[in-house]
């Protein structure tokens, strides 16, 4: 294990990079294998694949580390032939560069093991030691409809975020390419298409193409400057469901904000901030008892507050890792640049406690 964190990242660009492949390839597929777990979210092959290969990454290089992942084994236990399409994903996913596969382990040795793999994301996260935060797709169902996903994870230690990685591979290689409001629907990862974003804490954030082969050379990434908040743009989630959309465009009306929003799925949000495609992200709650997953946010909320944003909850206090699967610290998300934070906070704390 490196004191500098620089074979934690590199291992993690790989193992994203090499989940993100699999995932193009479902994406592509008419038939995703959706299914319907216990909380009612869609899940797909493409995410049990993408889960069984970023954890046998790390537990070929980092054997001690936890993982907190969203997805089990015991759909694919239960059904065969569920289980046979994820291990062919799995074996068909390789990269293009025999010296990248060599350090992510090589191959998972079988379907059997691929189960026992999948298992090893059962982490109940906390304070203690070296955790690893997954989602192998997030914003599955912007994934299933055809618009944003990504490939996310985070390396916490004592409960802090160290390393994050966002693999998307339907946002624009550009970091300077505008955010539309389209970009959340039709995406696609075509020519041009697909970005591998990264960070390690107090070294700045990163952004790459992302390719089928070795990693290709980092730029550095940072906010963009803004000058007037009715300019600014600001992201937030597809789904009605997952934050309040009414309280938002509230919040965009006090800051003189008239551009519409960009409503996608996903830490690509996160990513699309990070680099200053976009400024402002908000996700405030729409149930008192919705308690965030981690592996939702690690990774964007490093990225963001090193490439030179701030992140808090709807009350400015810091996201906290370190409680368990949950954000159960914290109500909602407000990330911003640091200049203009505070303000954005003011307008997100008017609105909300006009409401009680």
């Amino acid at each position: 294990m490196s004191t500098d964190y620089s074979k934690e990242l590199n291992v993690a660009l790989l193992a994203v990079q090499r989940a993100a492949i699999l995932t193009k390839q479902v994406f592509h597929s008419h038939a995703k294998g959706t299914l319907n777990k216990s909380d009612a979210s869609p899940v797909t092959i493409g995410d049990f694949g993408a889960q069984a290969l970023i954890i046998a990454a790390i537990k070929a290089n980092f054997p001690d580390d936890e993982v907190v992942g969203e997805e089990e084994a015991k759909d694919l236990r239960e059904n065969a032939d569920l289980k046979k399409t994820v291990w062919d994903l799995v074996q068909a996913a390789k990269l293009d560069d025999d010296a990248a596969e060599k350090t992510l382990g090589g191959p998972i040795e079988s379907d059997d093991r691929m189960l026992d793999v999948l298992d090893m994301g059962a982490s109940q996260g906390g304070n203690k030691g070296r955790i690893w935060a997954l989602d192998p797709i997030d914003g599955t169902k912007g994934f299933l409809r055809g618009g944003q996903y990504a490939v996310c994870l985070a390396l916490m230690v004592d409960g802090d975020v160290k390393v994050g990685v966002l693999g998307c591979p339907n946002l624009p290689i550009d970091d300077s390419a505008p955010l539309t409001e389209d970009l959340g629907a039709n995406a696609t990862d075509a020519e041009g298409k697909g970005v591998l974003m990264s960070a390690i804490l107090g070294k700045g954030a990163d952004s790459r193409p992302l390719t089928r082969g070795a990693l290709k050379s980092a730029t550095p990434i940072s906010m963009k400057t803004v000058d007037q908040l009715s300019n600014a743009t600001f992201c937030e989630s597809v789904e009605a469901a997952h934050s309040a959309h009414g309280d938002q465009a509230q919040i965009a009306s006090k800051l003189g904000i008239t551009k519409p929003s960009v409503r996608m799925d996903s830490q690509a949000k996160y990513a699309s901030i990070a680099r200053g495609a976009g400024d402002i992200y908000l996700r405030l709650p729409v149930k008192k008892d919705y308690q965030e997953k981690i592996w939702d946010h690690a990774a964007g909320d490093l990225i963001v507050r090193e490439a030179g944003g701030e992140v808090t909850d709807a009350q400015g206090k810091r996201l906290d890792f370190s409680v368990g699967r949950t954000l159960k610290n914290n109500k909602g998300v407000v990330a911003a640049p640091k200049a203009i934070h505070a303000k954005v906070l003011e307008a997100v704390t008017s609105v909300l406690s006009a409401k009680q």
